[in-house]
This record gives C-alpha cells, structure tokens and sequence, in this order.
C-alpha cells in the first residue's frame, strides 16, 4: 500500500484528488492539508511514502515544504502539482529533490501511475522542462554539478549511457532491469557509479541530465 499525502490550499481539489486516489485499490490516502508547513509537519509524524505537493500556497509554499520535508526524510518522494508551468519553481523544487511534476489537469489514471512510478524509485521528467532546467543550472555557475559537457558523457560506458536513457523516460530499476537482461542489484550499482562519475546528488539529477545530453 502506497501512503499519500495530498497538500494544496483548494478544497475541491483536495476532495475530488481524495475521492479519485482512494479508489485505487493500492494507494491510501493519510491526510490532505492545505499548506506547506502542515505538510512538514504531516510528513514528520506520520508514515508517508509519496507528496503530491501544490506550489503556490499561503504560510509555507511547495518549494519551501520540499526542501523541508526531503531534509527531515530522504525516503519520501514529492510530486509537484501546478497549474503553472513555471520554470523557476519547477527549477527549485528539482533542486531541493522533488521527483518531478504534474500538471493538474492531468487525467486520473496519469496521477495514480505518477504515484506508483516515483514510489518504485522512477521520475517524472518533461524533456521540454528537462532542457530549461538545464540551461538554468548552467547559468547558475560554470562549477555546478549538472554543467556536464560531452567530456563527461564520455566517461560512460555504454551500458551506463543506456541505463541513463531508459532513467530519462522514468522507468524505476525493475523496469531498467527487465529491459537490459540485468539484476535490480546490478542497476542499482551502475546508477550509483554513474552518479559517482557525473558528480550527481540523486537519480532526478541524473534524470535531467540524460535527458539533456545522452541521445
């Protein structure tokens, strides 16, 4: 069972998420609340294994509860939900560790499968969000760890380029394993070598920049 956090300042977004998330036979839904600072909170007594995570909100706003939340629980994964396609707070909540975004007009069944696919460890990146986010982490500092050039593509082998890949298109290590003939442990190691070698935090990180630069 997959315990879900639904965090956003509108009741009737609150209620109809509710109402179609807890149809689902494996997802149970242990709170809504209606602010980030609540969500903190939420995420701090109580066992909570996905976020689903609105950006603008009074008191404490998604980024903010992020950053927190992912500080207190690394295990936790966060969706952000938007109406706005915002690059710079799709840009900060990547940043502090968020494990991608929706839309939220996006059909039932696509949040129900974006709460499974971060829960087994995937993403959800858009290429098109992938490439601005990149640039922005570029401009940052010629220094920061995601300014990689084709130097440091090249220090991939070629299994590890096509691990990357399949991560790029948000398939968790039981997908990445069925599809290279590979042990989930063997694609746990490639990833945590390959985020050795590019100097990464996390597979969101790494997502982004396969998404960017391996074709």
């Amino acid at each position: 069972m997959i315990n879900v956090l639904l965090v956003d300042d509108q009741d009737i977004l609150l209620q109809g998420l509710s109402m179609i998330l807890g149809k689902e036979e494996d997802i149970h839904i242990v709170g809504a609340v209606k602010n980030g600072e609540e969500a903190v909170n939420k995420c701090k007594c109580c066992n909570i294994d996905v976020v689903l995570m609105d950006i603008r909100m009074p008191i404490m706003n998604g980024v903010e509860a992020t950053k927190l939340i992912l500080e207190n629980n690394k295990d936790i994964k966060v969706i952000i939900l938007t109406t706005f396609n915002d690059d710079e707070y799709i840009f900060d909540s990547l940043k502090y560790g968020a494990s991608g975004y929706l839309l939220k007009d996006a059909m039932p069944r696509e949040i129900s499968n974006a709460i499974r696919t971060v829960n087994e460890g995937g993403t959800l990146i858009n290429p098109s969000i992938a490439t601005k986010v990149m640039d922005r982490f570029k401009a940052i500092s010629n220094e920061t760890t995601n300014n990689k050039s084709s130097k440091e593509v090249e220090l991939l082998t070629k299994r590890e380029k096509e691990i990357c890949i399949l991560l790029a298109q948000g398939k968790n290590n039981k997908e990445i394993s069925e599809s290279l003939f590979l042990s989930e442990g063997t694609i746990k190691n490639h990833i945590t070598n390959i985020l050795g070698k590019l100097n990464l935090r996390d597979r969101t990180q790494l997502a982004i920049f396969s998404v960017k630069n391996i074709k």
